[in-house]
């Protein structure tokens, strides 16, 4: 039996008076999707490491895939403040779903629309933004992660055909993905960009099992064995590692807003039951420690908001930096990670218990702070943006 989601938002700030009323209508529908779709599910779904293939359609229809792609591709034709309210909301119901419409818009429609033919935009964006098509994303190998550079996916020009060879790790959708926008060097060992359709032959997406994380969310690789890609699936707009590079500033941007999504939930849950759970006669949210705890999570939260605010102003203009973003992720989900650990704790026992969404979040975090750019790495991104020194080599 599921509780029913009591989740308000906390804006300790007034921030909501920065929004636009579009801004809060956007969020408000949203945040009655996820009550009503995820949250009564999602425990059952993530117990069963099972992913909600479901609420695929109802994504669509919130304009959770490619928000910021144009209405004449079948997107919502938003901002940038629209599209990180959108997955701060989805988070804050589970990381897994939004990771499901991050890669679709951030990592597929995206690199389609950015650097894609014409003809490709018309014939892939609109049925992606429905959900009608899913899509995944190749750039990390099982030998490189956080060196895209080092890959070894290549493909060979065979006249009328490309033929494409190698393997990626850790693709989430790649289980159920119609098509894959797939990064492998040239023969020239350049790094471009390919759309490869389900059903190529040679082309396989083994599931990865046993995950102790983003359990509600679908994983896989991606194996291509002489598959043969028409020259029409190259994207021609993009050349080296600018391509994919772009794409994860898209992603990390939403994941900025994402992460706070899921501290203000587990810092919501833990402020309700610490005014209801008694312990030597009064509610335990009057003991000191405990007000520590939540007066320290509000404000994490509360300075994170306003980072993520400014960022998407930024955003909006043009003008937010790769680092700026690498920022915005690290702090939000390192914030996002203290807080779900703390309010754990807070619940005692039953911080445990799938009844609390607490450590379904907390687990889901420990992916959230390694993808798209792990910790350190973002943390070396903001070094070498300050000291003009790079400590990657």
């Amino acid at each position: 039996m599921s509780k029913k989601d009591l989740f308000e938002s906390p804006d300790y700030y007034l921030i909501d008076e920065l929004l636009t009323d579009e801004h809060k209508l956007i969020r408000a529908s949203v945040r009655d999707w996820v009550k009503k779709e995820v949250s009564p599910v999602i425990e059952d779904y993530s117990q069963r490491a099972a992913f909600p293939k479901h609420l695929i359609k109802g994504l669509g229809e919130i304009g959770a895939f490619g928000p910021t792609i144009p209405v004449e591709y079948g997107g919502a034709g938003l901002d940038y403040m629209s599209y990180g309210i959108i997955m701060q909301e989805i988070e804050r119901g589970d990381s897994g779903i939004r990771s499901t419409a991050s890669v679709q818009g951030s990592l597929v429609m995206y690199p389609i629309y950015a650097y894609g033919s014409e003809e490709q935009r018309i014939k892939y964006l609109p049925k992606l933004a429905t959900g009608e098509l899913m899509g995944c994303f190749g750039l990390t190998e099982p030998d490189h992660g956080s060196d895209p550079g080092g890959m070894e996916t290549n493909f060979k020009d065979k006249g009328d055909h490309y033929l494409l060879n190698g393997a990626k790790m850790w693709i989430s959708n790649s289980p159920f993905a119609d098509i894959a926008v797939v990064w492998a060097k040239d023969e020239n060992g350049k790094i471009r960009g390919l759309i490869v359709e389900r059903g190529m032959e040679g082309f396989t997406t083994p599931e990865t099992h046993g995950k102790w994380s983003l359990r509600a969310s679908a994983t896989g690789e991606l194996v291509f064995d002489n598959v043969k890609v028409p020259k029409e699936n190259l994207l021609p707009n993009a050349s080296g590692l600018k391509g994919p590079l772009g794409c994860l500033n898209q992603a990390r941007y939403g994941i900025a807003w994402g992460a706070l999504g899921a501290a203000m939930d587990c810092y919501d849950t833990a402020l309700r039951y610490t005014k209801e759970r008694k312990q030597f006669g009064k509610p335990i949210a009057g003991f000191q420690l405990q007000q520590k705890k939540l007066a320290e999570m509000i404000t994490e939260i509360t300075k994170g908001q306003l980072l993520v605010w400014r960022l998407g102003q930024l955003k909006n203009e043009n003008r937010a930096t790769p680092a700026q973003i690498s920022m915005g992720k690290r702090n939000s989900v390192d914030v996002a990670i203290h807080i779900a650990r703390e309010a754990r704790q807070m619940l005692g026992g039953m911080g445990i218990t799938g009844e609390y969404p607490i450590m379904r979040h907390m687990m889901n975090l420990e992916s959230v702070i390694t993808y798209e750019g792990t910790h350190d790495i973002h943390l070396l991104i903001t070094g070498m943006d300050i000291t003009g020194e790079d400590a990657f080599k």
